[in-house]
């Protein structure tokens, strides 16, 4: 009788643990329409990652880097919140790499409207709040009048401001002089969702005054001057960093979301 009691209590406890362990998100990809029909209601919130899958970052990360971002916290935000998130958008707008061979840009129009479309479409189907899970910096500028623009059609986006977000916990791990690309945040953040995606023996210091314009791989142009794709420090880059400041970003997407799924439809 013992026996049978304690093999119960296992099997409750093994059953709660897979439960907990489900996702509370769903993949829009992995639907049939029939099940996005009854998934696409009103009340949803959708979330549409956007990371960068051909863009440079120096000798030591990938071109597919800032989609590297994207995947892993939309696996994050999946775990954690009743939403739906949209196929990851692998384009938008960096201008400031263009120099670089392998980065890609669209137009600011261009990014812009990719966004507003998705949100329109989706919109049809019912959900009026969509979330940018935007790993991007430059990407906020087509950001900002995909929000005014659905306005007007009562759709509310609201995206990552990434600079905004993270530079309390940047301030607090940073030992840089400076720098916001392929740096000692970025890299860490990598060697923790991704060690693999890293070469830190190719990361080097690279960090000038910023010019007018994106980097540039011409030390006598107008932009910021950047002979390896880098500005600032990678080689101070460590894991235990990368942590910290990604369970800080987690978090705020998460309150973020949460914000989104409160606010009034006009």
């Amino acid at each position: 009788m013992l026996a049978r009691k304690i093999s119960f209590i296992v099997m409750l406890f093994l059953a709660s643990s897979i439960v907990w362990s489900q996702p509370h998100g769903v993949l829009l990809e992995d639907l049939t329409w029939l099940e996005a029909e009854k998934l696409l209601t009103p009340e949803t919130a959708v979330v549409i990652p956007i990371g960068a899958a051909a863009k440079e970052h120096g000798p030591h990360l990938k071109l597919k880097n800032d989609l590297i971002l994207a995947e892993y916290l939309k696996r994050r935000v999946l775990e954690r919140a009743n939403v739906v998130i949209a196929p990851t958008v692998n384009y938008h707008f960096y201008p400031a790499f263009v120099e670089y061979p392998g980065s890609t840009t669209l137009r600011l129009e261009t990014a812009r409207d990719v966004i507003i479309d998705i949100c329109r479409s989706l919109a049809r189907f019912g959900p009026r709040r969509f979330y940018a899970l935007n790993t991007g910096v430059s990407t906020v500028r087509a950001l900002k009048p995909a929000v005014d623009s659905l306005a007007t059609k009562g759709i509310i986006l609201h995206y990552t401001d990434l600079l905004k977000t993270l530079g309390p916990i940047e301030k607090e791990v940073s030992r840089q002089e400076g720098g916001t690309h392929a740096d000692e945040i970025e890299t860490s953040m990598i060697l923790y969702m991704e060690p693999s995606a890293v070469d830190m023996s190719k990361a080097v210091k690279d960090y000038s005054p910023r010019g007018i314009g994106g980097l540039t791989r011409d030390p006598k142009g107008s932009g910021t001057y950047s002979s390896t794709g880098i500005w600032g420090d990678p080689t101070l880059a460590t894991r235990e960093k990368g942590e910290k400041v990604v369970e800080e970003l987690v978090r705020a997407l998460l309150e973020e979301i949460e914000a989104l799924r409160s606010t009034a439809v006009q």
